[in-house]
């Protein structure tokens, strides 16, 4: 999952979000000195990772991609899956998007000094890209695959993925519409156990 599905999922506490944020810019062990639901926040992000990357769902979907695009499926999912749920924000949460997205930047705003130097420079290109509400506009997303693209070591056809995850839309959104709801909960009961063991 992306940037707007993993802050939903980290629920209402602003720790917990700000970690969800942080889950991909903060690598290898956790930082020391962590505000606890901050770094709850982070745990979580790479529980949903690791929960989405090997759930049969995901796993059958990138299966769906052809060479040269299937080495990178799971990333073209990832951020596909955050365009679907954006376009149809209102059935996965009762907030606007645009609310939801503005509270994300301005989370990101507050705590600016808290966040590492990577996280400063996307939190500056997401408010200027209007993101993450902007994931809700194909061109948007297909030109935030391609910078990922230009961020990999290697020679890859990032920049050229937009026409194949438009053809699989129908695919990939059927896919969606029935994982969501089990990392929903899967994600729901991640954070009430650990909320119960910090008791």
């Amino acid at each position: 999952m992306n940037h707007l599905a993993h802050a939903l999922l980290a629920g209402d506490d602003p720790d917990w979000v700000l970690g969800g944020m942080l889950g991909d810019f903060v690598h290898g062990p956790v930082p020391d000195g962590l505000r606890d639901g901050v770094e709850h926040g982070i745990r979580l992000h790479r529980a949903i990772d690791v929960y989405t990357d090997a759930h049969p769902i995901v796993v059958a979907l990138r299966s769906r991609f052809v060479a040269p695009f299937r080495r990178y499926a799971g990333i073209l999912i990832d951020v596909w899956f955050d365009h679907q749920l954006a376009r149809d924000f209102a059935r996965w949460s009762d907030t606007p998007l645009a609310t939801f997205s503005d509270r994300v930047i301005g989370l990101l705003q507050r705590h600016r000094e808290e966040l590492p130097a990577n996280l400063q420079r996307f939190a500056v290109y997401m408010e200027r890209a209007g993101l993450p509400a902007a994931y809700a506009d194909s061109a948007v997303v297909g030109r935030a695959i391609a910078g990922i693209g230009t961020r990999l070591s290697r020679a890859n056809p990032l920049d050229q993925a937009l026409p194949i995850l438009q053809a699989l839309d129908a695919e990939l959104q059927t896919g969606f519409e029935a994982f969501y709801p089990e990392l929903q909960r899967f994600a729901a009961d991640w954070r009430r156990n650990a909320a119960g063991s910090a008791t």
